[in-house]
């Protein structure tokens, strides 16, 4: 059985690149790109780095890395190539002529992800717009078909109406009746959070940076079983739960929501405008962070300017650094609760680990604080005065 699996695994062999442009956050192992690859099915077998003082117009990367590039993949077989920034379609396209195969992008390759991940009618249909309107900016990229349609009987489209006229006024189409059904799923969901509403409801949201273990944590706190895995966006569609505060002796709603990541495509963040509303409508935010991440500063950046641009980032929140057992001992924390200043405000930061549960008394407790008292922002920052503020 073991070895009819290994037979069936297809190996897809691709090369990452990555440009330094000399912006911030650059990620010069192209790490975070290879988990990507990898969470989408893809193997990488080499990666190249390069410097540029801007982009080049044609080929992104100029003509004799072009060139350097198409030397790496057939040194080591590769079948496509995957840029960790944004290509615009006529760079795609002209990389593709000059390397004699597929060439992709960051976004698609999250794209491709969120495709291959998302389960329910909702999340399909997010996945479904941002993919359409990605595709109607590059109908000229690997379409071979672009030969001018003949008139007549039973030719579709107009009488010389080109294919690609043909093809973006189709998926102009698709893109009207996705938003459609997609709004109809939203004024769906808006119905239930007024339920929620007139039941008193205390509604709070678990957010933060992909792969920071917000599906371990809900799963701890519900005592659930939704799919997680250490691996980026395990979790798309958002699960909600009751959570039980015995402190409170109420209980609260509690959402898993997708995570974010560095140069998430704005198609996304609008196309999933459904699914982050939770975020938008919660009381309270547990921005849940990997506080084992040597990049957690830039993630907790990454996640309040999503934040921002969904419009909940005057949500009240409380920030989680999760994953405490994998701290080494010396940068351990003296105090599971503290505060921490971020972004101008003084937030709680609360430690935890979600694998082991150290902490998540401290957390329930403090939970059921705020929910007791009534005033979520107040009681936010108020409590994290009482601690001692401290950074990592």
């Amino acid at each position: 059985m073991s070895g009819s699996n290994v037979a069936s695994r297809v190996v897809i062999p691709v090369l990452l690149v990555g440009v330094d442009l000399g912006l911030p956050q650059f990620d010069a192992d192209l790490e975070e790109l290879g988990l990507l690859a990898q969470t989408a099915g893809l193997t990488p077998v080499a990666r190249l780095v390069c410097k540029r003082k801007a982009p080049d117009a044609a080929l992104f990367v100029g003509s004799g890395k072009a060139d350097e590039i198409r030397v790496l993949v057939e040194m080591h077989g590769a079948v496509e190539v995957i840029f960790d920034q944004s290509l615009s379609p006529a760079q795609q396209r002209n990389l593709e002529r000059h390397l004699d195969l597929p060439v992709s992008d960051r976004t698609l390759l999250i794209l491709e992800i969120f495709a291959q991940r998302a389960r329910s009618h909702e999340g399909k249909l997010q996945v479904e717009l941002a993919r359409l309107q990605y595709l109607s900016t590059r109908l000229v990229r690997r379409w071979s078909h672009l030969e001018r349609q003949r008139g007549g009987i039973g030719a579709r489209g107009g009488p010389g109406e080109t294919q690609i006229e043909l093809d973006r006024r189709m998926i102009s189409e698709s893109i009207k009746r996705t938003r459609e059904r997609l709004n109809k799923v939203k004024r769906q969901r808006a119905t239930q959070r007024r339920q929620r509403d007139r039941r008193d409801t205390f509604n709070i949201s678990l957010v933060g940076y992909t792969n920071t273990g917000k599906t371990t944590l809900f799963n701890s706190l519900v005592k659930a079983r939704s799919y997680a895995a250490n691996q980026l966006f395990a979790t798309l569609d958002t699960t909600t739960r009751q959570l039980y505060l015995s402190d409170a002796n109420r209980s609260v709603s509690l959402s898993d929501t997708v995570g974010f990541i560095r140069d998430l495509p704005h198609s996304l963040i609008n196309a999933f405008q459904a699914t982050l509303q939770e975020a938008i409508d919660a009381d309270l935010l547990l921005h849940v962070v990997d506080a084992s991440s040597p990049n957690l500063i830039e993630q907790i950046t990454q996640v309040q300017r999503v934040l921002a641009e969904i419009g909940a980032a005057d949500v009240p929140q409380i920030l989680i650094f999760n994953k405490l057992d994998m701290l080494d001992f010396a940068k351990r924390p003296s105090q599971l609760q503290d505060s921490y200043k971020i972004t101008g405000r003084q937030l709680q930061r609360i430690f935890v680990s979600a694998h082991n549960g150290e902490g998540l008394a401290e957390l329930r407790q403090q939970l059921a604080a705020i929910v007791v008292a009534g005033k979520e922002s107040d009681i936010t920052l108020e409590s994290a005065a009482e601690f001692k503020e401290n950074d990592i």
